[in-house]
């Protein structure tokens, strides 16, 4: 990462509330088109999260702590802030002085900005305000989250106007949380109803939208630069499983996600 931050600009999709199990059988099947051109191999790693909600999953993103790979560690991870007898702090971490990694970009010459989906990004109270507020720039309205049926394509439409405000040689670091696969998700099920309610199959059918729209935000990202990206989920929810749903809580559903990093090259999208 030594290499990347400062030359290239970096992304990080969140999806939000995205099942590791979910989204391997959509990519195995062949339903994630544009998805599975980026995806090392087609598939997607399974990785373990360091939380089970929103917030504490993003908080320890943002300090470098992303998802971690399945087995024994310790693992080296891209980023991390200086911290006395890391083990997982290696010659090729790119180490930052702050305390979150907005921060340290912002020292390395970086706009940082953020396009929020779920509550957590929504800056209608303190804490509301946390995450976002690590950003230079951030953005959230109804029509970004979790009711809106149009919430993915409005915020690629969202990060297509920052990239295009920002002068060429402006290095960027964008966050996009993506509201669509946490609930409710159920109208991006043909001919669902409310009264149907959230389903796996419901998700699944969110991820699709998801991937219908998402080489947008590829193709913007890779426009100036290449443009080191990281998709993955903060956690995943449960729908029935041992009793369970939803997730803030200790099931395999919940703590394994989906991982898959890469970059976007200009003239790919």
């Amino acid at each position: 990462m030594n290499e990347v931050v400062g030359h290239h600009d970096l992304l990080i999709v969140t999806l939000d509330t995205l099942r590791y199990d979910v989204a391997a059988e959509l990519a195995s099947a062949g339903r994630l088109p544009n998805l599975a051109r980026v995806l090392p191999d087609g598939r997607w790693e399974a990785r373990h999260t360091p939380g089970s909600f929103t917030y504490a999953a993003h908080t320890a993103f943002l300090a470098g702590f992303l998802p971690t790979p399945l087995g024994p560690g310790p693992h080296p991870r891209l980023f991390a802030a200086r911290f006395g007898g890391s083990e997982s702090t290696a010659p090729n971490t790119w180490v930052f002085e702050e305390a979150d990694l907005p921060a340290g970009l912002a020292r390395a010459g970086y706009h940082t900005a953020c396009i929020g989906g779920v509550g957590f990004f929504n800056k209608q109270g303190a804490l509301g305000s946390v995450l976002p507020g690590m950003f230079a720039e951030s953005h959230w309205d109804p029509e970004l989250g979790v009711t809106s049926p149009i919430s993915f394509e409005a915020q690629v439409a969202r990060a297509e106007r920052v990239v295009g405000a920002l002068d060429t040689d402006q290095r960027l670091f964008l966050l996009v949380n993506v509201a669509a696969l946490h609930q409710p998700n159920w109208f991006h099920m043909p001919g669902a109803t409310a009264a149907d309610g959230d389903t796996r199959a419901t998700h699944a059918a969110a991820l699709e939208y998801v991937d219908r729209h998402i080489g947008r935000l590829f193709r913007a990202m890779s426009s100036r630069r290449p443009c080191f990206t990281i998709v993955t989920s903060d956690h995943g929810t449960a729908y029935g499983e041992g009793g369970y749903t939803g997730h803030r809580l200790g099931h395999e559903v919940v703590w394994t996600v989906p991982y898959a990093q890469f970059m976007l090259n200009p003239g790919e999208w």
